[in-house]
């Protein structure tokens, strides 16, 4: 998912590690806000990809800085991996499927389409393995509050997405 935000924030300009650490938890920090530690790698393995390119320059106070910015390449994969397969873990979904809506914008309108769809099944199918889950095993109070809060979460974000499919259907 770093990857997919690191892209984002070049798609929209070109940044030094520390802009891209910044425009990150400017814009999603309600979901995730990644160190350098995990941006640093991320940003090598993207520029190895051919996906980001890096452009050494000297700051003002006579400093070297490192400034990236996304490829042609990088541009083809920040869709990729927006329009990617919906992660199977439950508890990573719903978050990586916010910050993948978040970056939407970049798609066309088909390929929104298409990424709601993709979206809205697989949270239909968490919603029916929940619901499943909630009925056929002996749980505690607290376990059956807990998976009915995660059935609220699915209807809410398939609402949500059919909001979005109904807005785009103009």
């Amino acid at each position: 998912m770093i990857e997919l935000l690191i892209l984002f924030e070049l798609d929209r300009k070109t940044l030094t590690m520390y802009g891209v650490s910044k425009e990150i938890k400017s814009l999603f920090s309600g979901f995730t806000t990644p160190s350098y530690g995990t941006i640093k790698p991320a940003l090598n393995r993207l520029e190895k990809g051919g996906y980001v390119r890096t452009q050494k320059t000297m700051s003002p106070g006579g400093r070297p800085s490192t400034y990236y910015s996304i490829t042609r390449e990088g541009e083809e994969e920040l869709k990729n991996l927006i329009m990617s397969q919906p992660l199977d873990n439950p508890i990573q979904f719903l978050t990586a499927s916010r910050i993948k809506l978040a970056c939407a914008d970049i798609l066309t309108k088909q390929e929104q389409l298409r990424l709601l769809d993709l979206l809205k099944t697989k949270a239909e199918m968490l919603l029916i393995e929940t619901k499943n889950k909630l009925e056929s095993q002996h749980l505690t109070y607290y376990q059956k509050m807990v998976f009915d809060n995660m059935i609220c979460e699915y209807k809410n974000f398939i609402s949500l997405l059919e909001g979005f499919k109904y807005a785009g259907a103009d």
